[in-house]
């Protein structure tokens, strides 16, 4: 099991105090849909959205083995939150691919948070930059957000759609000020409710030149640190999956804690002394250990192995997504093998299980979650070509 870096062990000292907290709010958070302003401005303060912006910006350039144990570790005391960081922190990874000036714009001094969200839309060169109209969702972290970020086809004057490298129409991120579009509340859901991942819309934006970058492909980078040999979907995929164990480890401990001496009803013994339960807990216990490890074990070996390396290599990337889909759909069945174990008192607001179980859920729906990628890698080893991307981002 790697250990946490230094700058690992930095940042779980900065947070440590903030925990109690984050437990303390979670229910107002999963009811208003938003970290508590104060909250968010002392996790600002211990400079816990800056945990991947290149250290030349004052980030932290925090390692990916660590980063995934940072996100863990948030979940297991409130989910919305954890993904808000994880969100908002990844999308700052493009720091290290802009200009400094604007890179310092967007994310400095250390204020600034951005967030983003799929599509449709499009931006129109025009002189100077681009004309960007569009209907953004899922926006995670909007709320705390000062810019936007809208991922997007660039038409060119004649009509036709700007093409990356491999000659086909690219995709493109464009960045704004929160302040330029206009922000819905659309965010009425089941779980991490907590994250306000609100909509938001523009229409005939100018937006700079400088202010764009392709998605997809590999780019130059203005800092020369390890860590932007990773890709934004590299550390997303481990990221969410640390979020879904750090959930089904808070689960298990709530379980244990709350419920092993309560008898369900007509039972001739308590939970703690049903042999079912007993073998329930015992199995969960292990699937969770070994979903852990082996996500961690796979992160520290291509983090180490990418010291070498200026991109990753295919079988890195297979890798990842193997290891993050497997944690977050192991995460899942922990929690709902121990939802059953519950029986009716995990429906109760008041008791530490309903929450976790819709936020599990909403984990797996997500694109880093979804059982297709097991098609995917099969594919791969098969010697198939895959018919659907691996990685989206």
């Amino acid at each position: 099991m790697p250990d946490l870096s230094a700058k690992g062990q930095a940042v779980l000292a900065k947070l440590a105090p903030l925990l109690p907290e984050i437990a303390e709010s979670a229910a107002t958070i999963d009811r208003s849909a938003e970290i508590p302003a104060p909250l968010a401005d002392r996790m600002r303060a211990a400079g816990l959205f800056r945990l991947v912006q290149p250290e030349a910006y004052g980030g932290v350039e925090l390692d990916p083995p660590s980063l995934v144990q940072v996100m863990e570790r948030v979940a297991q005391h409130d989910a919305s939150t954890a993904w808000c960081l994880g969100q908002t922190n990844i999308c700052a990874h493009t720091a290290a691919y802009l200009a400094p000036e604007v890179a310092r714009t967007i994310f400095g001094p250390d204020t600034g948070i951005l967030a983003w969200g799929p599509g449709p839309g499009q931006a129109r060169v025009v002189p100077g930059g681009y004309r960007l109209s569009g209907h953004f969702d899922f926006a995670s972290g909007s709320r705390l957000a000062t810019w936007l970020g809208a991922h997007v086809p660039i038409v060119e004057p004649d009509g036709s759609k700007r093409a990356g490298p491999d000659g086909k129409p690219a995709l493109f991120t464009l960045f704004f000020p929160k302040t330029s579009a206009t922000v819905k509340d659309t965010w009425q859901v089941m779980g991490l409710r907590g994250t306000g991942s609100d909509s938001y819309e523009v229409d005939e934006l100018f937006v700079p030149d400088a202010y764009c970058m392709m998605r997809n492909t590999a780019l130059p980078r203005h800092v020369p640190g390890k860590l932007y040999v990773f890709t934004q979907s590299t550390l997303y995929a481990p990221s969410f999956a640390g979020i879904a164990i750090g959930i089904a480890r808070a689960f298990m401990d709530a379980f244990i804690r709350e419920l092993r001496d309560t008898t369900p009803r007509g039972a001739p013994r308590t939970r703690g002394e049903n042999h079912v339960t007993q073998a329930t807990v015992g199995t969960c216990e292990a699937k969770l250990r070994a979903a852990r490890c082996y996500l961690l074990e796979t992160v520290a070996g291509v983090w180490g192995e990418a010291q070498q390396q200026t991109e990753l290599t295919e079988d890195q990337f297979l890798a990842i997504r193997l290891a993050a889909t497997w944690g977050i759909q192991t995460a899942r069945e922990v929690v709902s093998d121990l939802y059953t174990a519950a029986g009716a008192l995990a429906i109760f607001e008041r008791l530490p299980f309903e929450r976790r179980f819709r936020d599990i859920h909403t984990v797996t729906q997500q694109f880093q979650g979804h059982p297709a990628h097991f098609q995917t890698v099969g594919q791969i080893l098969l010697g198939r070509r895959p018919d659907r991307p691996m990685f989206t981002f």
